[in-house]
């Protein structure tokens, strides 16, 4: 299997000295409308999963309690960089997504962004993600996804085999992927690139 969690902290370390450069222009206004779909509320406990070098700080309020936790260490710590140059009390740590020490319901918000497209196994992350959440809490997803009715062909599973190694599956599908983890998915937007990358606000049920 290409797609590990060993060598996605091998080839992050690798990314992270020009991951800003890369992602930051490109996918501002994704970050920023995903975001914007919350309804954030002053004192809310957030959780950015796989947040490297935490480029969502300036769209998140400044009202609430923030842990960001990422795969590599090189990415943690410029989060917490960033964090302190935008003068933000940010918890940052080094986690697995798919293994979260955090205890269950203990987030109101949680935030994957980039990261289902990513991660060797997206069902433990939702689970995980599904666990910490409060009973009625906001998962706010932005990422790229397969068309919900159309399954990938045997060309796109052929390209994922590169694409994979490299950067992220391209054959996953959102609304699978989250219903079958137990959340309702009550918002989904195209953001870029003619609907291939997607924001979708979900909810853990009361």
């Amino acid at each position: 299997m290409l797609n590990t969690t060993a060598w996605n902290r091998i080839r992050y370390t690798a990314y992270a000295p020009i991951y800003d450069a890369i992602v930051n222009r490109a996918f501002r206004r994704p970050r920023q409308v995903a975001l914007g779909q919350v309804d954030w509320e002053p004192g809310m406990r957030v959780l950015l999963v796989g947040a490297g070098t935490g480029l969502d700080l300036p769209f998140i309020p400044r009202e609430l309690e923030i842990h960001l936790t990422d795969l590599t260490p090189a990415m943690v710590k410029r989060a917490a960089e960033r964090a302190s140059r935008y003068q933000r009390d940010v918890t940052c740590q080094v986690m697995d997504a798919e293994a979260l020490a955090y205890p269950e319901a203990h987030f109101d918000v949680v935030v994957m962004h980039l990261l289902l497209a990513v991660i060797p196994n997206p069902q433990q992350g939702l689970a995980e993600a599904y666990r910490v959440l409060n009973p009625g809490g906001q998962l706010c997803v932005m990422d790229k996804f397969q068309p919900d009715d159309q399954p990938a062909g045997a060309a796109r599973r052929g390209l994922n085999a590169f694409t994979s190694l490299l950067a992220t599956d391209i054959t996953r599908q959102a609304q699978p992927l989250l219903n079958q983890a137990g959340f309702t998915i009550r918002h989904d937007e195209p953001v870029l690139m003619n609907g291939l990358f997607r924001a979708l606000i979900a909810a853990k049920p009361d």
